[in-house]
């Protein structure tokens, strides 16, 4: 299976200098930008739970909530 992320992270181990080549910094680098990656994706996974929330309240809401008309009507039916 085709994972760009992790495809991404081999890569930046690849890239690293090869005159000075220090794991510890490497390994350093890679797990930064893994943690920023993985962040990035749970705040987008976060904003759409979000929304999804709010979207269910506003369905369930609206449901409660008549229309101008019908109130209008109503209150003219009872006038008469």
């Amino acid at each position: 299976m085709h994972d760009p992320f992790e495809e991404s992270l081999r890569d930046l181990l690849k890239n690293a200098p090869s005159s000075q080549h220090d794991d510890d910094a490497t390994l350093d680098r890679v797990l930064k930008t893994a943690n920023r990656q993985v962040g990035v994706g749970d705040l987008f996974s976060l904003m759409g739970n979000w929304f999804e929330a709010l979207m269910i309240a506003l369905n369930a809401g609206s449901r409660n909530v008549e229309s101008g008309h019908a109130a209008t009507k109503r209150c003219a039916e009872k006038a008469e």
